[in-house]
C-alpha cells in the first residue's frame, strides 16, 4: 500500500527522468558552466589588458614629457609652475590621462590638476627615479588608486634636474571595461540561451525518438529486443536499400547455414540459390513463397520498410511439412489405388458368380487363379527383391497406382535390397520423397507419350559399392540435354499444371544424405529418360 498524508491523501510514485530530460539537464550545467568559465577568462584577460595599456600610455606620456625641451628650461627657471602647470594641463587633456605632475629633483609639485596641491610634496615612490630609473607603481594618491610612472629630467650633463609622473586612476581603468564588459555579458548571456535552446530542441527530439523512456527503460527493452529475437524459432533477417545485411537472428542462421559473420554483406555474397537470392533482392513483396536450400525447403515471406529503407524478411522451415505433404500424397495414391483394386476386384468377382451360375466352373477356376498368380507374381518380385519394407510397400502401392493409371510398373531382375542394410540415418521420409517423387515423375512422363509408346516405367533399387542406387526409367520423350542442368531447379517442369517441385526436392534429400542425383542415357529406345540416385551407406570419413 502506498503512504498517505492528511493533507495529501496517497502519495503518488515519483516519476523517473526520461532519458532526453536528463540529457537536458546535463547539457544546460555543461553549457552554463563553460559560458560562465569562458566569461571569467575573458574578464581576467580583458582586465589584465586594460591595465597593461594604461601601463603603457602613461609611460610614453610621462618619457615624452622627460624629454621635452619645454620642462628642461622650465626647470632651470625662477619659477617653474607658471610655465609647467597650463603645459602639464594641456598634455593632460590631449593624452587622455587622470593626472600630470611635474615636480622637483625632491618630490615637491610644480604642477597638478588640482593647483591647491602645487608646493606639496607627491604621494609616492620617487627613489628609483632620483637615480635616474623608470619608476612604476599602482599607488592611492591624492586622487584615489592609480597606475602610475615616474620618469626622471635630465639636464645636458645628465643630471636630474626633475621628476615627471603621469597616471590614470583606477576608476577610469574600471570605465574603459565597462563598455566591453556589457558587451561580453551579453554574448555569454546569448551563448547560454542558444545553447539552452539547441539543448531543448535535442532533447525533445530524442525524447520523441526514445518515447519518453529512460536509460533503465531503453536497456530493459534492449534486452527484451535481443531475448525475443534469438528466441523465437522464425528467421528474421533486415536488409537495408542496397540489400545488405542489417540483422540476422539466430534461427535465420540456421535456416540459411550461414556461420560466418555477415553483418553489412551483401545478400550475393550469402551464396544463397540463386532463386531465392533474386527473391530477397525483389522490390517486391513476396507471399508465402517456397524456396529450397541445400538441405531445406523454407517458407519466404518479405516485406519493404517505408519508401526504400530496406526490406523485412521472415523465413519458416516447412522441411518436415513438405515430407509430410510428400507422404500424405504417396498415402492418398496408394488409397486411390486400393479402391480402384478393390471396384476391379467387385467386378472380378461378379465374373466369376456369373461363371459359376452359367455353369462354367472350369473357365471360372481360369479366370480367378489367372488374375491372382498376377498380383501375387508382382508381389512376390517386390518382397523377395526389396526387404525394407517402407521400399517394398512404396513399390507396390506405386505399381497399383500406376496400373490404374494405365502405366506397367517393372522392378527389374538386378534389384536386391536386403533387410537391415540401410543406415539409420537414412529415413523412411526421405526413401519415400526420394523414390516416390521419382516414379511419379515418371509415370507422368510415360502417360504424356502413351500416344507414340506403351506407357512403361522400370524401377532398379539395389546396393552396389558401399552406396544405395535407386534408378527410374521411363517412356516418356526424354530430357533435352541443354535442360539437363535445369531438371533439379526448384521451377522446372513439364507439366502444364506443375509445381517444379519433386526433382528439386529429390535433389536436396539426396545432398543432405551425402549423395547426388542425375540424369542418365535414356533407359529406352524410344526415347525415355533415366534419373539415378546414389547414396553412401556409410558416412565419409572426416580428415582430422
Amino acid at each position: 500500500m502506498h503512504p498517505t498524508s492528511p493533507t495529501t491523501g496517497p502519495a503518488r510514485p515519483r516519476r523517473r527522468r526520461s532519458l532526453a530530460g536528463r540529457l537536458f539537464a546535463v547539457q544546460v550545467v555543461i553549457v552554463g558552466a563553460v559560458v560562465a568559465g569562458g566569461s571569467v577568462l575573458a574578464y581576467l584577460f580583458t582586465a589584465g589588458r586594460a591595465e597593461d595599456t594604461a601601463r603603457h600610455q602613461v609611460t610614453a606620456v610621462a618619457l615624452s614629457l622627460a624629454d621635452a625641451p619645454t620642462v628642461r628650461e622650465a626647470a632651470a627657471a625662477a619659477d617653474p609652475s607658471a610655465v609647467l602647470q597650463p603645459y602639464a594641463q594641456q598634455v593632460r587633456t590631449d593624452t587622455g590621462v587622470d593626472f600630470v605632475t611635474v615636480m622637483d629633483p625632491q618630490g615637491t609639485r610644480w604642477t597638478h590638476p588640482d593647483p591647491a596641491q602645487i608646493g606639496r610634496p607627491f604621494l609616492g615612490h620617487i627613489d628609483q627615479a632620483q637615480q635616474g630609473r623608470l619608476q612604476q607603481e599602482t599607488y592611492t594618491g591624492t586622487l584615489g588608486p592609480s597606475v602610475r610612472v615616474v620618469a626622471p629630467v635630465f639636464d645636458d650633463g645628465h643630471h636630474v634636474v626633475a621628476l615627471v609622473s603621469a597616471g590614470i586612476t583606477v576608476d577610469n581603468i574600471s570605465a574603459r571595461l565597462r563598455t566591453p564588459l556589457l558587451a561580453l555579458v551579453g554574448i555569454a548571456g546569448g551563448a547560454l540561451v542558444l545553447g539552452a535552446t539547441a539543448s531543448y530542441l535535442l532533447a525533445a527530439r530524442l525524447r520523441r525518438h526514445t518515447h519518453g523512456m529512460d536509460a533503465g527503460e531503453l536497456a530493459h527493452l534492449y534486452d527484451y529486443h535481443q531475448a525475443t529475437l534469438h528466441s523465437v524459432r522464425e528467421g528474421l533477417v533486415l536488409l537495408d536499400r542496397d540489400h545488405r545485411v542489417l540483422l540476422c537472428n539466430d534461427a535465420a542462421r540456421e535456416l540459411l547455414q550461414l556461420e560466418d559473420p555477415i553483418r553489412e554483406l551483401t545478400v550475393r555474397q550469402l551464396r544463397l540459390p540463386n532463386s531465392l537470392t533474386r527473391a530477397l533482392e525483389s522490390a517486391e513483396p513476396v507471399r508465402d513463397e517456397v524456396h529450397l536450400t541445400a538441405e531445406r525447403v523454407l517458407l519466404l515471406n518479405t516485406s519493404p520498410v517505408g519508401p526504400g529503407l530496406g526490406t523485412v524478411v521472415t523465413l519458416r522451415d516447412h522441411t518436415e511439412l513438405q515430407g509430410l505433404t510428400g507422404e500424405l500424397d504417396t498415402v492418398k495414391g496408394i488409397a486411390s489405388a486400393l479402391d480402384a483394386q478393390a471396384h476391379e476386384a467387385a467386378n472380378r468377382l461378379h465374373a466369376v458368380v456369373s461363371l459359376i451360375e452359367l455353369g462354367r466352373h472350369r473357365e471360372a477356376v481360369e479366370f480367378a487363379t489367372a488374375e491372382l498368380a498376377l498380383a501375387q507374381r508382382l508381389t512376390d518380385q517386390v518382397v523377395g527383391a526389396v526387404g525394407e519394407p517402407v521400399l517394398a510397400a512404396l513399390l507396390l502401392g506405386k505399381a497399383a497406382q500406376a496400373a490404374e493409371r494405365g502405366v506397367e510398373l517393372h522392378l527389374t531382375e538386378d534389384s536386391r535390397i536386403d533387410d537391415g542394410v540401410l543406415p539409420d540415418r537414412l529415413t523412411p521420409r526421405d526413401l519415400v520423397t526420394l523414390l516416390g517423387n521419382l516414379i511419379d515423375n515418371a509415370v507422368d512422363a510415360a502417360i504424356e507419350n502413351a500416344a507414340l509408346a506403351a506407357p512403361e516405367v522400370r524401377v532398379t533399387a539395389r546396393t552396389e559399392d558401399g552406396h544405395l542406387l535407386l534408378r527410374v526409367a521411363d517412356t516418356g520423350t526424354g530430357v533435352d540435354p541443354a535442360a539437363a542442368d535445369e531438371v533439379f531447379r526448384r521451377g522446372w517442369t513439364t507439366k502444364q499444371h506443375g509445381r517444379g517441385l519433386g526433382l528439386a526436392l529429390v535433389a536436396q534429400t539426396a545432398r543432405r544424405n551425402g549423395g547426388e542425383v542425375h540424369l542418365g542415357d535414356p533407359g529406352f529406345h524410344d526415347g525415355g529418360a533415366v534419373l539415378t540416385v546414389r547414396l553412401p551407406l556409410q558416412r565419409p570419413a572426416v580428415d582430422a
